[in-house]
């Protein structure tokens, strides 16, 4: 009896294999959202605007930046691993994806095995501002005066987990001080908190950080790159200001819901490619401080687990615990 119905069922099985095709073919149809785990206006959420502007005239349907934050970027990376996988919910994740898989002890997804990475957008630097009431005025002078006040010296990142944060455990480490981190559920609350000097020092992405150097109402002590920045020449690195070797950098990139269609992923990854390699987007993002990237999926796979390891090794050596 069984046998006799698998026949019936060979024409729905062909129908649907030629569906996902077909679909990939005329997607999208409708508006695509994508999904930014921190709050508006910090670095990832620049990133994730600027191309969704370029993407909504290829596409014909407008890119709906979203963002969900909080919960260590929980909360939204969640959302969309529990997508439906059909191409209209996209994540703008990041370098805190890597993270999470060595900070967290029991993380509500996998970075590698619940995502399609679809292409690495951008790099960027973390860098140490302090707020100008701190007496130091360069990082010989804050790893002085740090030592001479263990524990009383704050820094705030965009949250638990985050590549802000990673940046100052790796600074504790290096310069052997003791510092106290103060996350916060985005960039922007925490650039707030820094401005109003409730917090003393900030690591943050370069974008959102130029306005406030320029004016001198935040200090830059030292850049995470191995080289200057663009966008602030005059700020030296760590490397060359004597915390030799030294480096914190972090990245945004593009995925999708682990079973989403390859046929749409390639497309997403050829038509995102070709917008950061255009001359001009890529000259406002050097400008902004952030370097435009690209490259191929598999690429980005492989950028993936290297980050993964390389951050498990940061939270070993900081004995940091995952909660």
């Amino acid at each position: 009896m069984t046998r006799r119905k698998f026949p019936r069922l060979l024409p729905l099985a062909a129908a649907l294999l030629i569906a996902v095709p077909a679909a990939a073919q005329n997607y999208p149809t409708r508006p695509v959202r994508v999904i930014v785990p921190f709050a508006a206006g910090g670095n990832t959420d620049i990133t994730a605007r600027a191309i969704g502007v370029r993407l909504s005239e290829v596409f014909g349907q407008q890119i709906v930046v979203e963002n969900r934050p909080g919960g260590a970027i929980n909360i939204g990376t969640e959302l969309v691993a529990k997508a439906l996988p059909d191409g209209y919910t996209i994540l703008m994740g990041g370098a805190t994806n890597a993270i999470n898989m060595s900070t967290q002890a029991k993380p509500p997804y996998d970075t590698v095995r619940d995502f399609a990475p679809i292409i690495l957008c951008v790099k960027d630097a973390n860098v140490l501002t302090t707020h100008p009431s701190l007496p130091a005025k360069n990082l010989k002078e804050l790893i002085a005066l740090a030592r001479a006040r263990p524990g009383q010296l704050n820094f705030a990142s965009s949250g638990l987990g985050s590549s802000n944060q990673m940046a100052g455990e790796l600074f504790k480490v290096m310069a052997q001080v003791n510092i106290v981190h103060i996350p916060h559920k985005g960039n922007t609350p925490a650039l707030t908190d820094t401005l109003a000097g409730n917090v003393e020092m900030m690591f943050s992405g370069v974008p959102v950080l130029v306005p406030h150097i320029q004016s001198g109402r935040l200090r830059a002590i030292a850049i995470g790159s191995l080289k200057r920045f663009v966008a602030i020449p005059d700020v030296p690195t760590f490397d060359e200001s004597g915390l030799k070797g030294y480096e914190a950098t972090t990245w945004f990139g593009l995925m999708a819901p682990v079973k989403t269609p390859k046929e749409i992923v390639a497309r997403w990854n050829t038509e995102v490619d070709k917008i950061l390699a255009s001359p001009d987007l890529k000259s406002r993002f050097l400008n902004d401080g952030l370097e435009a990237m690209g490259g191929s999926q598999e690429e980005f796979a492989r950028f993936i687990r290297v980050e993964i390891d390389k951050y498990a090794k940061v939270v070993k050596s900081s004995g940091m615990k995952p909660q």
